[in-house]
C-alpha cells in the first residue's frame, strides 16, 4: 500500500492540464492564463491518453474552441463573467444534450440525437462551462463497472488492468487523466462516488432534491442524484452551486436554492463529534482498504475531532431492497427495449431488465420499509455526530474486464456478490437525503486509488464539503496523478 503523499507529482507541461475550475477562473480574470490554452492543452492530453483509457464517446473541440475564444474576450474586455465562464466540463454520455448524440452506452440509441438538454447539464453551460467531450457509462448506466457492447471498456489510469468504476467511469477518468477540468455524473448507487474513489480524485452526491432530476419520466427517483466530479473539493462547490436549486419542472427540488461557499471553516474539526463504521455491519472490507480507511479516520482524530466507531446494525436487507427497487425502476425505464433489442444488450443488463419485469408491486413497496429501518438506525446516530466516516470501496481493486455476474468473486477470500455488493455506496442511495462525499484515502497494492466516504446529515452538503476541505488540506491529493 502506498500513501497518496508518496505518489509522483505533476510536472512541466502536465501541470496546465491539472489546473483545478477555481485556480482556472482566477488566472483568467487576471489574464494570467486563456481558456483558449487550457482548452488546447486538455485536447493535447486527450490526443495522448484516451486511446489507453477509451473514456470518450464524442468530442466536440471546434465548437468548444470557439467559444473559448469567446470567454477568452469577455476576460480581456473586463466584461462580466459567470461563475464558470471558458472552463472545460465533460458530460457524461447518459445525459441528454438537445442536437447531441446522447447513446446512454447502447446500441439502442447509437446515432440517436437528444431534443432536450438535461437541466444540471444546462445549468452548467449557462454558468459559462464549455462541453468539450461526452464520457463512457455502462448500458443505460447499469453497472458499477463502465464497459458497454458500443463503447468496450473504460481502463483505470493508474493500472489499465484495472477497472475505472462505473457508471461515470468515464467522467472520472476525464478528470483524473486531465482530459477534462470538471465533469458531471449520475449517482444511482454510487456511480459518482466510484469512480471518484478508483481513480483518486473527489465526488459529491448531494442530497436527493438538491438538483433537478431528468434522466426518467419521473422526478420522483430517489436513488438518482445528479453531481459533480472533480479534483478538489472546491472545484465541486463551483459546479454544485452551478446545479442546484429548484426547478420550475421537478417537483422534488428542495427550496431555497443552497450557495456553498469554495473556501471553508477548517478549524471547525476540532469541535467535532465524528461516527465511524469499517463496514457498515455487513460488508466484507478488503484488509488493505480497512487500513487506509483507518489511517483516513486518525487524520480527524489528528485535527482535533472525536471519532467514535458506531454500529448501525444494517445487514443483507439493505442489498435486497436496493436491488429489488434498482431493477425494478430500471425495468420501468427500459422494459420495453427487450423484445427489439435484448440480445444486442449487455448480458446482465439484459438480466437486470427481466428481473426488474417480475417484481410485484408490493415487494417494490416494502422495500420502503427497509430505508425506513435504515434511517431509524442511522439518524440517531447522525443527530449525535457531525457526520459518519466509511470506505468507499471494499475491494483494494476490480479487474477492468469485471463480471457483474461472477460467482467467485471474493474479497479477503470470502466470496462476495459481484454486482455492487463491494460498494459501500449503494446504501446511501436509500436514504437519499444524506448528501455523501467521496475522497482519496489511499493506495492499493494493485495501484488503485481508494476512497473515504463522508456522509452528513439530511440536506447538510456544508459540512460534508467542510468535512472533505479539511482532509483535503491535511492530506493533499490533487498533485497526484496517474503516469501513463
Amino acid at each position: 500500500m502506498t500513501d497518496i503523499a508518496e505518489r509522483p507529482t505533476t510536472t512541466g507541461a502536465d501541470a496546465l492540464c491539472y489546473t483545478t475550475a477555481t485556480e482556472a477562473v482566477d488566472l483568467f480574470t487576471r489574464r494570467e492564463l486563456s481558456p483558449v490554452e487550457l482548452l488546447q492543452a486538455l485536447i493535447e492530453r486527450y490526443e495522448a491518453v484516451n486511446s489507453k483509457v477509451n473514456a470518450v464517446t464524442a468530442t466536440h473541440f471546434d465548437r468548444a474552441m470557439e467559444q473559448a475564444r469567446v470567454a477568452e474576450q469577455r476576460y480581456a474586455a473586463g466584461e462580466p463573467t459567470r461563475p464558470l465562464e471558458g472552463i472545460p466540463v465533460a458530460i457524461k454520455d447518459l445525459h441528454p444534450i438537445e442536437g447531441e448524440v446522447v447513446t446512454w452506452g447502447s446500441r439502442v440509441y447509437a446515432g440517436v440525437r437528444a431534443e432536450v438538454t438535461m437541466p444540471t447539464v444546462q445549468r452548467l453551460f449557462d454558468a459559462g462551462a464549455i462541453m468539450h467531450m461526452q464520457t463512457t457509462t455502462p448500458e443505460f448506466g447499469h453497472s458499477g463497472n463502465t464497459s458497454s457492447p458500443l463503447w468496450g471498456i473504460t481502463r483505470n489510469p493508474w493500472n489499465l488492468e484495472c477497472s475505472a468504476g462505473g457508471s461515470s467511469g468515464g467522467s472520472g477518468v476525464a478528470v483524473a487523466t486531465g482530459m477534462a477540468t470538471i465533469a458531471d455524473g449520475t449517482d444511482g448507487g454510487g456511480s459518482i462516488r466510484i469512480p471518484a474513489s478508483m481513480n483518486g480524485i473527489f465526488g459529491l452526491k448531494p442530497a436527493f432534491g438538491r438538483n433537478p432530476s431528468g434522466l426518467l419520466p419521473s422526478t420522483l427517483e430517489e436513488l438518482l442524484h445528479f453531481g459533480p466530479i472533480t479534483r478538489t473539493v472546491a472545484d465541486a462547490a463551483l459546479m454544485q452551486n452551478a446545479m442546484a436549486g429548484p426547478h420550475p419542472r421537478d417537483i422534488s427540488t428542495v427550496r431555497p436554492t443552497q450557495t456553498l461557499p469554495t473556501t471553508f471553516d477548517l478549524d471547525a474539526v476540532r469541535s467535532w463529534k465524528i461516527a465511524y463504521s469499517p463496514d457498515l455491519g455487513y460488508f466484507e472490507v478488503d484488509d488493505e482498504v480497512a487500513t487506509n480507511t483507518r489511517a483516513a479516520v486518525e487524520v480527524f482524530r489528528e485535527l482535533g475531532a472525536t471519532v467514535e466507531e458506531v454500529d448501525l446494525g444494517w445487514n443483507m436487507a439493505t442489498y435486497d431492497a436496493w436491488m429489488v427497487h434498482w431493477e425494478a425502476m430500471f425495468a420501468a425505464a427500459c422494459g420495453d427495449l427487450l423484445p427489439r433489442w435484448g440480445y444486442e444488450m449487455d448480458p446482465f443488463a439484459r438480466g437486470v431488465l427481466e428481473r426488474g419485469l417480475t417484481h410485484p408491486a408490493v415487494r417494490d413497496i416494502r422495500t420502503q420499509y427497509v430505508r425506513t429501518e435504515m434511517y431509524n438506525s442511522l439518524g440517531p446516530i447522525l443527530d449525535d455526530h457531525d457526520f459518519l466516516l466509511c470506505p468507499t470501496i471494499a475491494a483494494k481493486a476490480l479487474r477492468a474486464d469485471h463480471d457483474n455476474a461472477d460467482p467467485d468473486f471474493r474479497i479477503n477470500g470470502k466470496r462476495v456478490d459481484a454486482y455492487v455488493q463491494w460498494a459501500l455506496t449503494y446504501p446511501f442511495n436509500l436514504v437519499s437525503q444524506c448528501p455523501v462525499a467521496s475522497v482519496p484515502s489511499g493506495f492499493s497494492s494493485a495501484g488503485v486509488p481508494t476512497g473515504l466516504q463522508i456522509v452528513g446529515r439530511t440536506y447538510d452538503e456544508l459540512t460534508v464539503m467542510t468535512a472533505a476541505a479539511a482532509f483535503e488540506a491535511a492530506r493533499p491529493w490533487r498533485t497526484q496523478v496517474p503516469t501513463l
